[in-house]
């Protein structure tokens, strides 16, 4: 909000939802990336978690993409979209709405890409409850990230867990440790595949979420 309300006081050219990014290979986005570029995949966070590409963080379109964009990506650096074809204009749009204008393309047929680049693609690991009560179980140095506002966690959180709302996640990865297993959740998983992607980004090795979130986890341990 407040460097929207900064861009507000500044004259800028007014938004053309029409034009389209930049189509760009797999190789100008792989050197878009390494020059500080962000890559952002708005596919579901079931799509995302069975291939992406490294490094991408996960908004998904059907959520609220401009919220957590802003909220997770930094406003100095360049955007490249990951999209089901044919969404391209839609996420540039909406990101431009908030000021994040620096979206430099998009990657063209992106999951040729994929196929054609497999030793770049990773899967996201997601945990039922069941599954993740068993992580925990096993290991006792387990990192657990509750990435949910201060109202929700109030009423109940999972034990052990540490609360970092997902919108603070970039200024306080300090707190937590890379080398460590971890496993985040939100409410109902959207959330959570966000801050999951945004630590594999930043060089966290073994980060799980958990499917259904909390509401999962609850429903599982009232019914245990």
């Amino acid at each position: 909000f407040v460097y929207d309300a900064i861009l507000n006081r500044k004259d800028r050219e007014l938004l053309d939802e029409t034009k389209m990014p930049a189509a760009m290979s797999y190789e100008q986005v792989r050197d878009a990336v390494k020059a500080g570029a962000v890559l952002v995949d708005g596919r579901n966070p079931e799509e995302f978690a069975l291939g992406h590409l490294r490094g991408a963080v996960n908004i998904g379109l059907e959520g609220r993409y401009a919220e957590f964009a802003g909220s997770v990506v930094p406003t100095d650096v360049d955007i490249v979209l990951f999209t089901e074809p044919g969404q391209e204009l839609e996420g540039k749009t909406r990101l431009a709405r908030i000021g994040f204008d620096r979206v430099i393309g998009y990657l063209e047929r992106p999951f040729e890409a994929m196929l054609d680049h497999q030793d770049e693609v990773q899967v996201a690991s997601r945990l039922t409850a069941k599954a993740f009560d068993a992580r925990a179980a096993e290991l006792a140095d387990l990192q657990i990230v509750d990435v949910r506002n201060p109202g929700e966690v109030a009423a109940g959180m999972i034990p052990d867990a540490v609360s970092i709302p997902v919108g603070q996640l970039p200024a306080r990865l300090g707190e937590l440790d890379p080398a460590k297993p971890t496993v985040v959740y939100c409410a109902g998983g959207y959330r959570s595949s966000v801050a999951a992607s945004l630590l594999r980004a930043h060089g966290f090795a073994d980060v799980s979420d958990i499917l259904g979130g909390y509401g999962a986890w609850d429903e599982a341990h009232q019914n245990a």
